[in-house]
């Protein structure tokens, strides 16, 4: 009677064992690629402004560091258009954004010109960074790269925020940050991040120190609150001083149609000489009723930056804005927008140039009307 042999077992049949627990882990692997599907998105957003100043020379409608939107009077252009690319962190992601237009061209105006860091590197790029979803407690999200500001009520588009053009507490605040942040639901309702940065709006550190960054925000059925801060040292070449900024937003739904949005900043900024301040405020009111497509916003802000310190003018700054936005159809964001703007001093270009044909800035006020249509796919 002949002993039982291993190898006599039919190779069939282990082929066929091993066939299927491989198809039993590929299954969930095919479906959990199938959930991560790569997103993608593009906008096209353009103008045409006309400033009743009549801006001569570079045609600019605002002092230099600003003007992230409607940069230019009485032409057609591209404010901007952008593509991005969206893995959602499961549990690593990506977001790309990459865009051209003259919002790139100011938002990265003040990167470094040193090779291989010139501005002209990073023109593009809206957005570049990495998340991790670490799956611990309520649900810790980590996020490095160039990703947006968590620093006040308006973002860097104009089809994602109430009016066309941006408020100087959005232009003299950063739009977007490098570093790494921590993000963490600590209930229902109230949600955190802390920052830790390069330092104020740039890629490229200016000095050897860094920021931080935090958020506590509330989320209710109506009412929504963030406070934000950031610290740091921001001049060039100086460890030492620093530069702090304290953002409050509350935003109020008081109807399904009526919404209303205040901002505040306070800021202060240690120099080797005296210290600098600077503070502002927004009110916002929009009007969207759920069944129409068609809304109204108004803004209106004070800004003081008594020390000239973060607009490179001793100034007060007063505007008020008022939107018409309709979307002839669900793709189509057209916002139609007058403008005013009022400084306590002569900032703003006329149709005057020098010698050079440089505009001149011998205006104190400033009048916009202008129109902004912004395509999705």
């Amino acid at each position: 009677m002949g002993k039982f042999v291993p190898a006599a077992v039919p190779i069939a049949l282990v082929q066929g064992l091993a066939a299927m627990a491989l198809s039993a882990e590929e299954a969930p692997a095919a479906e959990e690629t199938a959930k991560r599907r790569l997103e993608v998105s593009v906008f096209v957003d353009g103008f045409y402004a006309y400033d009743f100043n009549e801006p001569a020379g570079d045609q600019e409608n605002f002092f230099p560091g600003v003007g992230t939107s409607a940069k230019l009077h009485n032409e057609f252009a591209i404010n901007l258009a952008e593509v991005d690319l969206v893995l959602p962190p499961k549990p690593v992601g990506f977001h790309l954004g990459l865009g051209i237009g003259n919002s790139l061209e100011v938002v990265h105006a003040a990167e470094l010109s040193s090779v291989p860091d010139h501005p002209d590197a990073w023109r593009n790029v809206v957005r570049a960074s990495i998340q991790y979803d670490t799956g611990v407690g309520r649900g810790l999200l980590l996020e490095g790269g160039i990703y947006p500001s968590h620093i006040g009520f308006e973002g860097l588009a104009t089809k994602d925020n109430w009016n066309y053009t941006r408020s100087w507490l959005g232009e003299l605040s950063p739009y977007y940050q490098t570093g790494v942040k921590a993000s963490y639901p600590l209930s229902e309702r109230w949600s955190t991040q802390l920052h830790l940065l390069n330092g104020w709006q740039v890629i490229h550190d200016n000095n050897q120190g860094k920021s931080l960054g935090l958020q506590f925000a509330y989320a209710g059925e109506k009412l929504s609150l963030s406070f934000n801060g950031i610290a740091g040292p921001e001049q060039a070449d100086n460890d030492s001083d620093v530069r702090a900024l304290f953002d409050t937003v509350a935003q109020y739904k008081a109807t399904p149609a009526l919404t209303f949005a205040a901002s505040a900043d306070v800021a202060r900024e240690e120099r080797p000489t005296e210290d600098a301040r600077w503070y502002g405020i927004g009110l916002y009111a929009r009007f969207a009723p759920p069944d129409r497509r068609s809304a109204l916003a108004v803004r209106a802000e004070y800004y003081d930056d008594e020390d000239g310190a973060i607009s490179g003018t001793v100034q007060t700054l007063r505007e008020i804005t008022l939107t018409f936005e309709h979307r002839p159809v669900e793709s189509i964001i057209v916002k139609i927008e007058g403008r005013y703007d009022r400084s306590s001093t002569e900032v703003f270009a006329g149709s005057e140039v020098d010698v050079d044909g440089a505009s001149i800035a011998d205006q104190r006020e400033q009048s916009l009307l202008l129109v902004g249509v912004v395509a999705l796919f």
